[in-house]
């Protein structure tokens, strides 16, 4: 019997927000439940790009961001591609989805019908009220004015604070107690949370201790040996003068939005068990990518660093009972592109192209079990392309939260493609426009220390660069499982038409009808004539 699939996608998660893999002030009971007794928790998963779009695009096909140029987030999934989502929906799933998917161009007529059998928009109930105090923001120069802090978020007459996360796990839920009856589903759950702006409401606002709270990594000095791009986010933020309370109080609401998401998770699971349905259903929950929330002095994301904060998600497997499972925290490394292969392979679907995921079946069972040697992520564009409205000279007001990203991605040097290859113990970065990146996790696990130019790290080095090499070319593009045939009907006859017998021109007009392939067409008249003979 195939399994029931549930996807559950927060946005902008990073991997220590989880208090199972050593956040101490985290909380979220329900994914450490779930990791102690039914799930693999992978404690390095990485993303393949630190934006929304290109990540997305990634996991749901198996394929790495350049091989289809989804690179940035205005590149999304077109008519000729599909997903898992349409190859599960294809195979005989009931595939029902929220709109926050980010991976389908919108301007394709239909697009949504094709990747999903149902899906739900959300906008069903009022809008959910806002902060408590709506002018932490201040005005252009304050401390916060780029920093997303929002703070509490007020709570209607019924106690809450009702988004569209809650309305798509409402419905979400409502789908599982009226499931399909012949046939095996597949949910598709986008969250916004805990992307910025930070903000949410009781009981998770003040839930977070401030005193558990792991130390904020610190920018080197002047960024010295970090990427363009950073200087020009800091500088823009211009968050310098925020106190290292003032800090606790974003990275603490962060935890709280992440707390939030937890009891999503928990909410889930038991409409799964209500149901009966738990044991038959797979859970694959993962971030699209991480946030900086006040590492390195800055919030947010970029679109071409590769620090742990941004690309380093939580992964967590709970397979049907009908598979075999090792549940805990395994330190096997682990790339989105292989939620993918896993996936496609629990559900005993064959992938309509060529993919890059390793199927995570193995460590799933052992979770000593090695899957890769090195992990991979990339982003950022060519100085000559013009990818995002930035790009085009179309910078937004100041106004805009997301002025100091745009300003930065704006740049032809700070936008430069980058690529990451990151091994258990370093980490190197191949950056197009500006100096490369390495980092000894082990004396540096802040990444503050760019190494690119110690000599004792030359060896390892070039040996990173030999595997990014061959990375890239095993996976610079696919080609179709199906072939294109080289010559029509008319090219066919008229090449061989003077050497057919006329007896045989009836035959040799059906064999080129099914073949199309001169050659073989006249080596078949070349046999023919020859037993004729």
């Amino acid at each position: 019997m195939r399994p029931n699939i549930v996807i559950i996608n927060p946005d902008q998660m990073r991997a220590d927000s989880l208090a199972h893999l050593g956040n101490s002030a985290s909380i979220t009971p329900n994914l450490d439940k779930l990791a102690a007794e039914d799930a693999i928790s992978f404690r390095n998963a990485y993303c393949q790009n630190p934006v929304c779009v290109p990540s997305r695009c990634s996991f749901l096909t198996g394929l790495y961001p350049h091989v289809k140029g989804h690179r940035t987030m205005e590149y999304m999934l077109r008519s000729d591609e599909t997903s898992l989502l349409k190859e599960l929906k294809d195979a005989g799933y009931y595939v029902w989805m929220n709109p926050r998917n980010d991976f389908l161009a919108s301007q394709e007529e239909g697009v949504f019908d094709r990747h999903a059998t149902e899906t739900f928009y959300c906008g069903d109930v009022p809008p959910a009220p806002g902060p408590v105090n709506p002018n932490i923001r201040g005005e252009p120069g304050d401390k916060h004015y780029y920093s997303f802090y929002q703070g509490e978020l007020k709570r209607d007459e019924n106690g809450r604070n009702y988004t569209s996360d809650d309305e798509s796990i409402d419905k979400a839920i409502e789908k599982i107690h009226n499931r399909p009856s012949e046939q095996p589903f597949c949910l598709f759950l986008g969250l916004k949370l805990p992307h910025p702006p930070y903000q949410i409401e009781e009981p998770y606002f003040s839930a977070i201790e401030k005193k558990k709270l792991p130390a904020r990594l610190e920018a080197p000095e002047n960024y010295e040996g970090k990427p363009k791009i950073l200087k020009i986010i800091a500088r823009e933020q211009n968050l310098q003068d925020l106190t290292e309370d003032e800090w606790d109080d974003i990275r603490s609401c962060y935890l709280g939005m992440c707390m939030k998401v937890d009891d999503f998770v928990g909410k889930i699971c038991e409409a799964l068990k209500r149901e009966g349905i738990y044991d038959d259903t797979a859970i694959f929950f993962f971030s699209d990518h991480g946030d900086y929330t006040g590492d390195y002095g800055i919030v947010e994301k970029t679109q071409n660093t590769f620090e742990d904060c941004l690309v380093n998600v939580p992964l967590l497997i709970k397979p049907p009972k009908s598979v075999k499972a090792d549940p805990g925290i395994t330190d096997s490394l682990a790339e989105l592109v292989d939620f993918y292969a896993t996936a496609m392979e629990m559900c005993g679907v064959k992938p309509s192209h060529s993919h890059f995921g390793k199927s995570l079946l193995p460590v799933i069972e052992n979770r000593s079990e090695k899957n890769r040697d090195y992990v991979f992520s990339e982003g950022g564009r060519l100085a000559t392309e013009r990818h995002c409205d930035e790009s085009n000279g179309r910078i937004p007001p100041k106004y805009y939260p997301y002025y100091p990203r745009r300003v930065a991605q704006s740049d032809d040097i700070a936008h430069t493609k980058a690529t990451m290859i990151r091994s258990e113990n370093y980490k190197y970065i191949k950056r197009l426009y500006e100096e490369d990146e390495f980092y000894d996790l082990k004396a540096d696990h802040g990444e503050t220390t760019n190494e690119i130019n110690n000599p004792k790290y030359a060896d390892i080095i070039n040996i990173m660069k030999i595997e990014m090499l061959e990375w890239y070319q095993q996976s610079c593009d696919i080609v179709p499982f199906d072939w294109d045939k080289r010559y029509n009907y008319d090219m066919t006859w008229n090449s061989i038409k003077s050497i057919c017998p006329t007896d045989l021109t009836q035959e040799v007009q059906q064999k080129i009808r099914e073949e199309g392939n001169p050659f073989s067409v006249k080596q078949w008249i070349k046999s023919k004539t020859a037993t004729r003979n």
